[in-house]
C-alpha cells in the first residue's frame, strides 16, 4: 500500500518550485547591468554581420 500524501505540503512545495523558477528568470532578465547587456548585444550584432559577410552568393542564373 502506498503512503498517504499531505496535499498541503505538496502545494507548498510546488509554490516554492514555481517561485524559484521565476526568480531564475528574473535574475537573467534584471540581474545584468545595462552596459553588459549592451556589450553582449553589440557582440552578437558583430558576429551576425561577420557571418553574413562571409556567405556565398548562390545565383543559379549567373553561372554558365
Amino acid at each position: 500500500m502506498t503512503q498517504p500524501i499531505n496535499l498541503r505540503q505538496v502545494r507548498k512545495r510546488k509554490a516554492r518550485e514555481d517561485k524559484a523558477k521565476q526568480a531564475e528568470v528574473n535574475r537573467v532578465q534584471f540581474g545584468t547591468p545595462k552596459a553588459q547587456r549592451d556589450l553582449e548585444q553589440a557582440r552578437e550584432a558583430k558576429r551576425k554581420a561577420a557571418l553574413e559577410a562571409h556567405k556565398r552568393d548562390t545565383d543559379k542564373g549567373s553561372e554558365t
